[in-house]
């Protein structure tokens, strides 16, 4: 049978293998997946057992993840807001994450490790709520053995191809690790040029609570648009003075007059990259004077500026009924493509 040439040595599989795993589930932006499709591999080789490294997977998630969990009991919204700031798209991921949760409840992380982002994102959130911790570790230990079960059996079904890759690489002078390293270096420098581009965007299309009141005392205030997912409107009742809460999942036109004035919309995500999607989305409809806030609405109480309390006609809004209210009103709008 093919083995693998010196990618790891069997007497350290399983140590590489919780090593990392152990990394990423932490944190830090370098995939286990590989050395998992690896191990795997080596197992069908014969060279180590598939128990032991599906084993040190699973210990090292649910280490990583309980840490995490606790994390987010202890320091709820700001621990999120700290991830987010390291990422381009957990802003986007929190609100899936946290829409999922609010249908199915822990078992999301059964499947959360399979989802970009949501693996990390899951177990912090999960801690931000009352969910017991007995159920928060039996789905999280679900979710992982299906994971690490998944890129093991992977790579053992891969094992000839993988082992003939190897070979090549070696002959060439290299070994699977320089590979690995090779593109690892990759992704690391396309996440730096994501951001880059992710700050020129905001260099030019937000603006900071100063400025928002500054118009908002003009004599052309902005149309002001609350992007907070409604779960997350109920629990803070409270908003930017005469914000409009914004419907994305409604398919009703844009209003006419939202062609006419300024919009500044803002939701709870500290790096904006929601409020970007939705400015996105409103300049493929030709609005090109949406801006997002900085900070969004947290920043804009750290800044002193006044909130109001949503009123019964608002709750009602995001209850679904009809009301009688003409000045306010949720903004309906379907921002797909």
């Amino acid at each position: 049978m093919l083995t693998l040439p010196t990618a790891i040595p069997p007497d350290f599989g399983v140590g590489a293998v919780f090593l990392s795993v152990l990394v990423t589930q932490l944190g830090v932006p370098v995939p286990a997946a590989p050395v998992l499709i690896l191990a795997g591999t080596m197992a069908a080789s014969g060279e180590t057992s598939y128990a032991s490294l599906l084993v040190a997977a699973v210990i090292a998630t649910l280490l990583a993840d309980s840490l995490w969990f606790a994390a987010g009991r202890v320091r709820g919204r700001r621990l999120l807001n700290g991830l987010v700031r390291f990422s381009l798209s957990l802003d986007t991921t929190i609100r899936i994450a946290r829409n999922v949760f609010e249908r199915y409840g822990a078992p999301i992380l059964s499947v959360a490790k399979f989802v970009p982002g949501l693996g990390l994102i899951s177990a912090p959130l999960l801690g931000t709520t009352s969910v017991d911790v007995r159920v928060f570790l039996l789905w999280d230990a679900i979710g992982a053995t299906l994971w690490a079960g998944t890129w093991l059996l992977g790579g053992a079904a891969l094992h000839a191809e993988i082992v003939r890759f190897a070979m090549f690489v070696r002959a060439n002078g290299m070994t699977i690790f320089d590979v690995l390293a090779v593109a690892g270096v990759l992704f690391l420098a396309w996440r730096l040029f994501r951001r880059m581009q992710f700050r020129h965007w905001l260099a030019t299309h937000r603006i900071s609570p100063d400025q928002l009141d500054e118009m908002m005392k003009s004599t052309a205030p902005p149309i002001v648009l609350d992007a907070r997912p409604a779960s997350i409107r109920e629990k803070e009742s409270y908003r930017i003075p005469g914000a409009r809460p914004l419907d994305l999942e409604s398919s009703e036109a844009l209003a006419p007059e939202l062609l006419d004035r300024p919009i500044v919309v803002y939701c709870v995500c500290p790096n904006e990259a929601t409020a970007k999607r939705i400015v996105d989305q409103l300049r493929n409809k030709h609005i090109y004077h949406a801006r997002a806030l900085k900070g969004g609405l947290d920043a804009w109480e750290r800044h002193g500026y006044p909130v109001e309390p949503l009123s019964a006609e608002f709750h009602a809004l995001l209850a679904g009924e009809d009301v009688d209210a003409d000045e306010e009103y949720t903004v309906r709008a379907s921002l797909s493509k």
